[in-house]
């Protein structure tokens, strides 16, 4: 009679075909594992296997390196799109061919059985929630690295003519947005030169006291750089709503861009000419 191991590393060793098998098997069924080749599935169930079994042959619990190789697939594959979900099942789909490798060869022996399954699932759920805490945490990075990128996209400052910038802004202006706008607009006027600049709010859905307080902040920082400011795009909502608010912007301001640019070129010394016909 083959003898009976009570180790959860001897019963991986002694089952690990029938544990990926199983587990492969699980995940094709799921379909949680679409976007990766069967090779990449195969190699990566069975790296996971091999560390599980060392981590609980050491020491009954989840190694380091089992533990950086999960953090590891964690980020990457909330990278690749992967939902949480479906990374998680990765483990999950671990669980039942797991359990039923200690069955097998625990069979006869109720109390052994019973401890590694108890020790197994306390492993795997561990693990989850290592998995989980990774994936959520690469995600948070990797949102607030697209809402750095969709700002700084959403604040362009445009040069309209020499000496003139425009700056077009859409959407809320809260206080890190304005920090951004402040931050391209004062390097804009070092760079070109600027004499006037041009903070167009067409694309600003409203404007309150505490977005009026961000504008004058730029517009401060602007007049410090030497370059005068003039606010284009008050449509008469806002207008309504800044005398409603008691809000004094202390500046030129225009009801459209094509306004705002033809003060700012009036204040530079140009004028735009039609030229006839007959001399075009």
């Amino acid at each position: 009679m083959a003898r009976q191991l009570s180790g959860l590393d001897g019963i991986i060793a002694a089952h690990q075909s029938e544990i990926l098998g199983d587990w492969q098997s699980r995940l094709a069924e799921a379909g949680s594992e679409r976007r990766l080749t069967a090779r990449e599935i195969d190699s990566q169930c069975r790296a996971l296997l091999d560390a599980l079994r060392e981590s609980a042959a050491v020491e009954g619990s989840a190694s380091d390196r089992l533990k950086d190789m999960l953090a590891d697939m964690s980020k990457t594959r909330a990278v690749q799109g992967f939902t949480i979900a479906e990374t998680v099942s990765l483990l999950h789909s671990l669980k039942k061919p797991l359990l039923a490798a200690i069955g097998r060869e625990l069979v006869k022996s109720p109390a052994a059985a019973l401890r590694e399954v108890v020790s197994a699932s306390e492993l795997i759920d561990g693990l989850s929630l290592l998995v989980m805490d990774e994936f959520v945490r690469m995600r948070e990075e990797i949102i607030i690295r697209q809402q750095q990128e969709i700002a700084e996209l959403s604040t362009p400052v445009v040069k309209l003519w020499d000496g003139i910038l425009a700056v077009p802004l859409i959407g809320t202006l809260d206080s890190s947005r304005t920090q951004v706008v402040m931050e391209n607009l004062l390097q804009a006027i070092v760079d070109q030169s600027a004499l006037m600049t041009i903070i167009d709010i067409t694309g600003v859905p409203t404007v309150d006291t505490l977005v009026a307080q961000h504008l004058l902040k730029t517009i401060a920082a602007a007049r410090l750089m030497g370059a005068d400011c003039i606010i284009s795009g008050i449509r008469p909502q806002i207008a309504q709503t800044m005398v409603h608010l008691g809000v004094e912007l202390s500046v030129v301001s225009k009801a459209t861009l094509a306004e705002a640019l033809a003060h700012a070129l009036a204040k530079t010394g140009r004028m735009v000419v039609q030229r006839r016909a007959a001399e075009a």
